[in-house]
């Protein structure tokens, strides 16, 4: 089978790491790149720097990853489908989710694979917990939690951390749940005298009745990367920075110290810490988009996907705005 040629838009902090990992992946040559901003990372090495996407359609690619700042994701990949060219776009789809369902449809309607980088459906702590609750380990799922907190990176200057951040924790939930938001409320807050966002707190409800809680900030002098799953039969907790995956499980021995068994709740249980195998996300992600355009099923967040996700973040800040709760929208989603 003949080596499928991708062009890469957007040589920044993400874009290099694309760079890096396309040039490695099996049955995918990189033979073009484009940033109107040049090289900052010197990734290129010995390929000419294109001015923008219209270069990287003309070098002849069959299929592109867009790593540019959001406002210009959407215009990048219109042109892409019109060529006819297999996309990947780097979170968020676009400015806003009405943006993001004209691309699914503009892919769609052209047989195109057209993707988005939520890159945390291939971190191996998170395959594993989706694998382990859809067989059942948990039992009964209640209730979904993550916090995504970290210092402000200087790169971004477009969006807010719902947008960059949060889009993270609501793919990531929908999908290891596989249901979609019914309804979302948060509260936001601004300290570092940005026009955006740099807090947020976001409570939801899935279709299947989970409820779903999200902390995400750029405030936080540590980085933590935490999904936190409860059932009935106990919890899990996914460390995504490390890729570990830990289940505490509901006790079955029957207390006897009578000050602590008056609580007729949960008790606890063995701890168990799994072991398998850590692929880079980025790489495994890149491997699914390959796979994808060879026409084999992925987990790749589609656009349609992606572009619910960024309904949601939209609901969340409008409630926070209005100081009440919105439901979702509800259209269809992978």
């Amino acid at each position: 089978m003949a080596a499928l040629r991708a062009g890469l838009l957007g040589l920044g902090m993400m874009g290099r790491h694309h760079a890096r990992i396309l040039r490695d992946v099996e049955g995918v040559d990189l033979v073009a790149v484009a940033d109107p901003g040049g090289d900052p990372h010197r990734v290129a090495t010995s390929l000419e720097i294109l001015p923008d996407v219209a270069a990287l359609i003309d070098a002849g690619i069959d299929l592109a990853v867009v790593a540019i700042p959001t406002r210009f994701h959407a215009d990048a990949a219109f042109a892409l489908a019109d060529a006819g060219v297999h996309t990947l776009v780097e979170k968020p789809i676009a400015d806003d989710a009405d943006t993001g369902h004209r691309l699914a449809a503009a892919f769609e309607s052209r047989g195109l694979v057209g993707a988005v980088g939520h890159v945390e459906r291939f971190n191996p702590a998170l395959q594993q917990l989706r694998s382990r609750l859809a067989g059942g380990d948990a039992g009964d799922v209640y209730q979904i939690a993550t916090r995504r907190q970290s210092s402000f990176p200087g790169r971004i200057g477009d969006v807010g951390v719902a947008k960059d951040l949060a889009t993270h924790d609501i793919d990531l939930t929908a999908w290891v749940a596989q249901a979609t938001y019914a309804s979302v409320s948060a509260q936001t807050a601004h300290k570092s005298g940005r026009d955006f966002e740099d807090m947020i707190s976001i409570t939801g409800r899935l279709r299947n009745g989970i409820i779903a809680n999200h902390i995400i900030n750029w405030l936080s002098p540590m980085k933590e990367r935490v999904t936190v799953v409860t059932g009935e039969r106990g919890t899990f907790i996914a460390d995504t920075a490390t890729g570990d995956l830990t289940f505490y499980s509901n006790g079955t021995v029957p207390l006897e110290w009578e000050s602590v068994s008056t609580f007729r709740g949960v008790s606890e249980g063995d701890v168990t810490r799994f072991a398998f195998a850590k692929k880079e996300p980025l790489r495994a992600e890149l491997e699914a988009f390959r796979d994808a355009v060879r026409g084999e099923t992925t987990e790749l967040s589609s656009m349609a996907a992606a572009a619910h996700t960024l309904e949601v973040v939209e609901s969340a800040l409008q409630s926070a705005t209005a100081g009440g709760e919105l439901v979702a929208t509800g259209r269809a989603r992978d």
